[in-house]
């Protein structure tokens, strides 16, 4: 065009631009309310299907996701890619395992149907919708059973004590990550131990490197509540 400058945003990210990348795909649940809203204003589930392109089975199953679920443990997971099997598994729990069941998969950032199937197998009776329909799953002794019980329990314990002080923590490393930053601004500290420290000055860098990252909105609701 002629043109000898131009005005430019400059990305300082290192990152590729895809087209996958781009895409924000609903979580499970925010999927659910949508094909809801849409039924409760007319839409039929067969159209909502042609315009999806799936089968009606699936938009059914999607509709009715939330049933048996208590409203603690929706809230908890409304923002997650939890599949929809794994409801399945939830639905099994009474109200209270449910919700112990959606810490436990935030803590482990593991939504898959094989990990909720897990939480379901070291659950109590007492803990469960149907006790009588529980069933060991296939290949694991009751010895293991007991100990996959064990193990949630004790997890489950550590998550509430992380959860309390997980404020704190994050405060006193905001506060020593920038006590780092400024000694890195001086110059012949940071000679010195670029000479003598490279190892530890190279951590340093990573600190300083975490501050300037931002807070995702799931960290940032955990501190708010710690």
């Amino acid at each position: 065009m002629g043109e000898t400058t131009v005005t430019c945003l400059v990305a300082t990210d290192d990152e590729s631009f895809t087209y996958n990348k781009r895409i924000s795909r609903l979580a499970t649940i925010q999927e659910h309310k949508m094909i809801l809203r849409a039924v409760e204003r007319g839409v039929s589930e067969a159209r909502i299907a042609a315009a999806l392109n799936v089968n009606i089975a699936l938009i059914r199953q999607k509709r009715t996701l939330l049933n048996g679920i208590c409203p603690e443990a929706a809230e908890l997971l409304k923002a997650r890619h939890c599949p929809i099997n794994s409801f399945r598994s939830l639905r099994k729990m009474k109200p209270l395992r449910q919700i112990q069941a959606a810490e436990l998969m935030i803590a482990a950032n593991n939504y898959t149907v094989p990990y909720v199937e897990a939480i379901l197998a070291a659950s109590d009776a007492a803990d469960l919708v149907d006790p009588a329909a529980k069933k060991t799953p296939a290949g694991v002794t009751r010895e293991q059973g007991e100990r996959m019980k064990a193990e949630m329990a004790n997890l489950q314990k550590n998550i509430k004590q992380i959860e309390g002080t997980l404020g704190p923590d994050h405060l006193r490393l905001v506060v020593a990550g920038r006590y780092v930053e400024r000694l890195l601004q001086n110059d012949r500290l940071a000679r010195y131990l670029d000479k003598n420290h490279g190892e530890i000055l190279g951590v340093f860098r990573q600190i300083v490197a975490g501050l300037a990252q931002p807070v995702s909105s799931t960290e940032a609701g955990s501190n708010r509540g710690a």
